[in-house]
């Protein structure tokens, strides 16, 4: 059981490290502002969730193995509840979303929901 947990949570963490760094070259190759829009924020909070609902998903999969399709889109929306808790508020001071605000959340959301998607299907093949 463990060993399914820790390869994942492993696995997702050095994906989400090499996109972050992927990201903030490019962001300095576009002599844009590195840190800006919440960006660490973001990254963390969306790994977070993202290990969170896979580890409950995964310990419940035996309990609720016909409900896991149901508690991921719940885990899904709790994300959305987080976005709009901790970054809409500062991403709309201006009035609008700027592109980079909008990358700054969205690629680690991404990256995290492929990553959750993945881990729900692999669970439920076993």
């Amino acid at each position: 059981m463990t060993n399914h947990i820790i390869k994942f949570i492993t696995t997702f963490l050095l994906s989400l490290l090499v996109v972050f760094a992927i990201h903030i070259f490019y962001l300095k190759t576009q002599n844009l502002p590195l840190f800006d829009n919440k960006i660490i924020a973001a990254y963390i909070i969306n790994f977070l969730a993202a290990v969170v609902i896979y580890v409950s998903l995964f310990l419940l999969k035996n309990k609720f193995k016909e409900q896991l399709g149901f508690l991921y889109m719940g885990g899904s929306f709790i994300k959305f509840i987080l976005f709009f808790i901790f970054f809409y508020p500062a991403y709309k001071l201006d009035g609008q979303m700027s592109s980079l605000e909008f990358g700054a959340f969205f690629i680690p959301y991404l990256i995290s929901l492929i990553f959750e998607t993945l881990g729900v299907i692999k669970i439920l093949k076993k």
